[in-house]
């Protein structure tokens, strides 16, 4: 905190900063947190700062969002794996489904015989997460395969800028 520590420090900033910047983040904090000084070495003269004098802050790793609430937080990694991004896929596969199934009219109880074909992704998605898609959307079969025309119900979809087509009958 230069408020603090320029009046205090005045030229020798620079070198009170740098090691600041030296400390084990970490030890620093937990001892601002028990209310004790931590210790810095500034022109040969070990110094006192305390919780006025540094300013703490959490950043974030590369690819991390962190948000903080009192002494606690939670790190959340952005990145997308592909487990994770085959998950969101079948997601939206059954989002679809079920669009075209009110589309088609179907009550909520009724079984259905499904089609999938497009993307390879997609389709891939479909096939790992296969039991968690039919029992959303109460598929007593899921095929693999060609979707004609005249079979497709509610056109083809696009997820993630991805093709699928889907067709459904009653069961």
């Amino acid at each position: 905190n230069y408020r603090t520590l320029g009046p205090r420090f005045g030229a020798a900033m620079p070198m009170v900063a740098a090691a600041v910047a030296g400390l084990d983040a970490d030890r620093a904090a937990r001892a601002l947190r028990a209310g004790e000084p931590v210790h810095v070495d500034v022109g040969g003269g070990e110094h006192a700062l305390g919780a006025e004098d540094l300013l703490v802050s959490m950043r974030p790793l590369a690819g991390y969002q962190v948000e903080r609430e009192g002494s606690h937080a939670v790190a959340l990694e952005l990145e997308i794996d592909d487990g994770l991004r085959a998950e969101g896929w079948a997601r939206e596969i059954v989002h679809a489904v079920q669009a075209a199934r009110r589309a088609a009219g179907l009550e909520v109880s009724d079984r259905i015989a499904l089609t999938l074909d497009g993307a390879a992704e997609l389709l891939a998605a479909a096939r790992e997460h296969e039991r968690y898609l039919a029992g959303e959307v109460l598929a007593v079969s899921v095929i693999y395969g060609p979707v004609s025309e005249d079979e497709a119900t509610g056109g083809p979809v696009t997820i993630d800028g991805l093709t699928l087509q889907l067709a459904l009958v009653k069961a």
